[in-house]
């Protein structure tokens, strides 16, 4: 059924440019499976905002594609208002999109499951010019960014003063977690199914957002090459996630395997992603044309799919 969709994009953090591409990749796709698409850079302006998803004399969208990454876009923010204006919306809801985007919190809810997670805590920013908070090599992130937006990995060597002006950009508390070698682990996950594993392989030092952004950094094994026990766990982990944090539609669980161990004990969950890319580059879009479902047709399932605000 066709529909008249609003691509939210753009917006205001420090993936603003990720989001664009993103929202012009799928207002395409849409385009291309048939809807009336009409795209939307949002600024920080909410009267102009309501204005065009509620206009006065009617006609606004039948339904929003949230393309926007980052704080604002994806940690509850835009879907509140989306609920205050009756608006239906892709991705997840408010309260599992505030969850999955502050990292310690989701933490929380990841280890009462049983899922593993790398030894970490939360400490001041400042107290990282007193030393190291735990043993190199560590990684330091902040509480509620995406797309490794400031994510440092400490190693042997690192000036550690570096790292601490790096992140005032991202308040006064970060994350630190113990850093988990081995490789790198991604599922994408669409309602009530894993839909498969990628293996991530950048040829940088990690998998950060210029490997995520930049063509021909990274090599993408889908499916992943990895044992049928550590592929099936991360499958299960990346739904038990999604269900746990009362997530709907797409997401993407980022996961480490640590080879070096016996068995599925080396593999830990990082966080879940609930706006994740959709960029020609992303994981859950690769992912989804592997399991024969081609870019308009999952744009379709996703508006199919949108919730319907209480």
């Amino acid at each position: 059924m066709s529909r008249k969709v609003a691509v939210l994009m753009g917006g205001w953090s420090p993936e603003r440019e990720v989001s664009l591409v993103s929202g012009k990749a799928c207002a395409a796709g849409l385009r291309d499976g048939g809807h009336d698409v009409v795209e939307y850079d949002v600024k920080r302006d909410l009267r102009a905002l309501v204005d065009f998803l509620r206009p006065a004399g009617g006609g606004g969208p039948d339904v929003v594609f949230n393309a926007l990454h980052g704080k604002y876009g994806e940690d509850g923010c835009i879907q509140g208002v989306l609920e205050i204006l009756a608006v239906p919306y892709t991705h997840s809801g408010v309260l599992a999109s505030a969850i999955a985007m502050d990292k310690p919190m989701a933490r929380h809810v990841f280890t009462s499951l049983g899922l593993r997670v790398a030894p970490g805590k939360v400490i001041e920013r400042r107290s990282l010019a007193a030393g190291d908070p735990m043993p190199r090599p560590y990684v330091v992130k902040p509480i509620d960014q995406g797309s490794s937006v400031g994510v440092h990995i400490v190693r042997e060597g690192d000036n550690l003063a570096a790292v601490e002006v790096a992140e005032a950009a991202f308040g006064e508390k970060v994350l630190v977690e113990q850093f988990v070698p081995g490789r790198e682990l991604t599922v994408a996950v669409m309602d009530d199914r894993a839909v498969a594993v990628t293996e991530l392989r950048p040829r940088t030092r990690f998998y950060d957002y210029e490997a995520k952004y930049t063509d021909g950094i990274t090599e993408h094994l889908v499916p992943a090459p990895i044992p049928a026990e550590v592929y099936e766990l991360a499958r299960q982990w990346a739904l038990t996630a999604h269900q746990a944090l009362g997530c709907s539609g797409l997401s993407r669980a980022d996961l480490r395997w640590d080879d070096s161990k016996t068995g599925t004990t080396g593999l830990v969950l990082l966080e879940l992603n609930t706006q994740p890319g959709m960029t020609p580059l992303s994981l859950a879009p690769e992912q989804a044309k592997w399991a024969g479902i081609s870019w308009p047709e999952l744009m379709t399932w996703m508006v199919d799919h949108a919730r319907q605000p209480i």
